[in-house]
């Protein structure tokens, strides 16, 4: 699921997962980033809903 995600934001898995220093932006977080770590503290089974609910949806815009 991370692979997916780090695509959908495009940065890498480790700045996904806050691995990789990166630069401060100012501002806020965005909302779905905070949303998209929390995720990653959910269960697999959990995760994988989410994850496949996000596929769901961004299939449907892409057409």
């Amino acid at each position: 699921m991370l692979p997916k995600l780090a695509q959908l934001f495009g940065i890498s898995v480790d700045e996904l997962v806050g691995m990789e220093d990166k630069p401060a932006k100012r501002g806020p977080v965005p909302k779905l980033l905070r949303q998209v770590e929390q995720v990653t503290l959910l269960p697999k089974a959990k995760q994988k809903f989410v994850s496949e609910m996000l596929e769901t949806v961004i299939q449907q815009a892409s057409h």
